[in-house]
């Protein structure tokens, strides 16, 4: 039981034992076995930082930067972010590269952001795959380069990460860094709404009402224009409810109610009505 591994790893956090301090630390913070505070998880993952503990200097980085359990610092955070991220912890060091590249509590640097990304990205870290694509597509702190930003956005894409998917349709669809496909372009971004990913829901209705890649389906149209309307904030919603009314007069009353209806429960079903 959680009471019991708690009564435990509290007996060894008072002996030093650092894995158990962090540990502690889990337990307070996620309020199991145990009234949850951040203030006592906060002092446990420090007990386990400072004496070298990687996933409690981690932890300490994300509480400072939070600022939960103690008043926010970023200078604080980086600190513990780039001690665990010099142990070779990926979370960290993609935590790193983050506030390097939004120059949070250090000078903002392009550079050094993509020296972590790439560290964590080498070891599989997804998050940091997307970021580092994200440079390459952007020559951010590197020279801009569509194929590499293609490789990397499929291998997370294939990891089911929704931008992933939406960016390597639109790659597909614009012909960059790869030849041009529609019907490619079509799958990722049906891959990329099914999650809910609203940009692709846009794409997606583009798609089909100009019959790329796929048959010309006003009714598939009309189904992910009310998706995008419904879910999307900015251009993308203003350009999806203005499709939404136009493609509403090409369809009978009997089909716009049908899928009316069809996509209601398609948000019902994922929770975002």
């Amino acid at each position: 039981s959680y009471a019991e591994a708690f009564k435990w790893y509290r007996k060894a956090a008072e002996q030093g034992n650092a894995n158990a301090q962090h540990n502690l630390g889990v337990m307070y913070g996620d309020g199991e076995g145990v009234a949850q505070s951040y203030a006592e998880a906060f002092k446990w993952y420090r007990k386990a930082a400072e004496q070298g503990n990687v996933n409690a200097q981690h932890n300490l980085g994300l509480m400072y930067e939070n600022g939960d359990g103690v008043v926010r610092s970023y200078a604080e955070a980086l600190k513990w972010y780039r001690k665990a991220a010099e142990q070779g912890d990926a979370d960290a060091q993609y935590s790193l590269g983050l506030m390097y590249e939004n120059g949070e509590g250090v000078a903002q640097s392009y550079a050094e952001a993509l020296k972590w990304y790439r560290k964590a990205a080498e070891q599989g870290d997804a998050n940091a795959q997307y970021n580092l694509a994200h440079m390459y597509y952007n020559g951010d702190g590197v020279a801009q380069s569509y194929a590499e930003a293609f490789k990397l956005y499929r291998k997370v894409a294939e990891l089911g990460f929704a931008k992933a998917q939406c960016n390597l349709g639109l790659m597909f669809k614009k012909g960059e860094g790869v030849v041009k496909n529609y019907i490619k372009a079509l799958k990722w971004f049906r891959k990329a709404a099914e999650q809910g990913d609203v940009n692709a829901q846009f794409f997606l209705w583009v798609m089909y009402y100009n019959g790329e890649g796929v048959e010309k389906n006003i009714e598939h149209a009309y189904f992910w224009a009310l998706l995008a309307a419904a879910n999307a904030a900015g251009d993308v919603a203003e350009l999806s409810k203005n499709a939404r009314d136009l493609i509403e007069q090409e369809l009978s009353p009997a089909q716009r109610t049908n899928i009316q209806k069809q996509a209601t429960q398609w948000m019902e079903d994922r929770g975002l009505d």
